[in-house]
């Protein structure tokens, strides 16, 4: 009888830490697709390295401590692979404390054979569910109006892409149209910004190709697509950060100043490329703490 009490209640516990999987594109109405059937891969635990199409996995506060904003996690990986895990659930259950809801993207990466446009299948996938979170966001409980998004690394690239390109690219039809896919905010957690000089260049090659032009790099170095329509954003990095230089967030940060958008930057002496929501050091950890502050602030007004 105990062993029968044991196993219901860790099946209930299974319950009620699963969280829910949504499908970002309707039926048959996905973008940028050559049809091919592919396997989800996944190389390790937590990072996964190719995917048929878009997921959002929601993470959702109780209704009594859910507040009207949402983000949405753009996880990182160079562009070859998803951090799904390290670089989003553990980022979405710290929003929840927060009594944000949380919607982890996992989207397609610009390697996969199935793409008939390399560069633009991730920011499809980015749109197509701030859309999705929009059109559904009193299912949720949120405001549509209150929708950011938290990348890391090429995350953090994607985010900005998003940030900065109004154009739809989702081809969606009917009532999608009217849809916003810029999102009400940005946060970018040790960013890709610039895909020329100071790139990762695995990023880059994943993103554009092994010979991308010149023309292609300026144009997908986002710190080149920022205007005063720019949403708020805050961006945190290392200046000790070895795989993506700071530079590339200073530069992001020059053309909001620039361009008059609301924000706020910070640089700390340590985290190298390993900011997150667990931290070598007291002072980095505060990143956390000066996100929330910020998000409480957006939230107010």
């Amino acid at each position: 009888m105990k062993n029968i009490i044991l196993i219901f209640s860790i099946f209930i516990g299974i319950q009620i830490s699963a969280q829910q999987k949504i499908t970002v594109w309707p039926k048959g109405e996905m973008p940028n697709s050559k049809g091919l059937k592919l396997n989800i891969i996944e190389e390790k635990e937590g990072r996964i390295t190719q995917i048929q199409e878009a997921e959002l996995f929601a993470f959702l506060p109780a209704k009594e401590e859910r507040k009207k904003m949402a983000v949405i996690i753009i996880p990182g990986g160079g562009y070859r692979h998803l951090t799904y895990d390290l670089g989003g659930y553990s980022y979405a259950k710290w929003l929840n404390t927060l009594g944000i809801s949380a919607f982890v993207l996992n989207y397609r990466l610009p390697t996969s054979p199935d793409l008939k446009q390399r560069e633009i299948g991730p920011l499809q996938d980015i749109q197509a569910a701030i859309k999705l979170i929009r059109k559904n966001a009193a299912q949720y409980g949120i405001s549509p109006d209150q929708i950011g998004v938290l990348g890391t690394s090429a995350g953090g690239h994607l985010a900005a892409m998003v940030s900065n390109i109004p154009k739809d690219y989702t081809e969606l039809k009917g009532d999608w149209t009217s849809i916003s896919t810029v999102p009400n905010f940005a946060i970018l957690v040790s960013p890709v910004i610039d895909l020329g000089e100071f790139a990762h260049k695995g990023s880059r090659v994943n993103l554009l190709g092994e010979n991308a032009s010149d023309e292609k790099i300026k144009e997908y170095s986002m710190q080149n697509s920022v205007t005063e329509k720019t949403p708020p954003t805050i961006v945190f990095h290392a200046q000790n950060d070895p795989a993506v230089p700071v530079i590339n967030s200073i530069l992001y940060y020059e053309a909001m100043i620039k361009n008059k958008v609301k924000g706020a930057m910070f640089i700390f002496p340590e985290g190298e490329h390993n900011i997150g929501i667990s931290n070598k050091t007291a002072l980095t950890d505060n990143w956390k703490k000066i996100c929330a502050d910020w998000l409480g602030n957006m939230g107010n007004k």
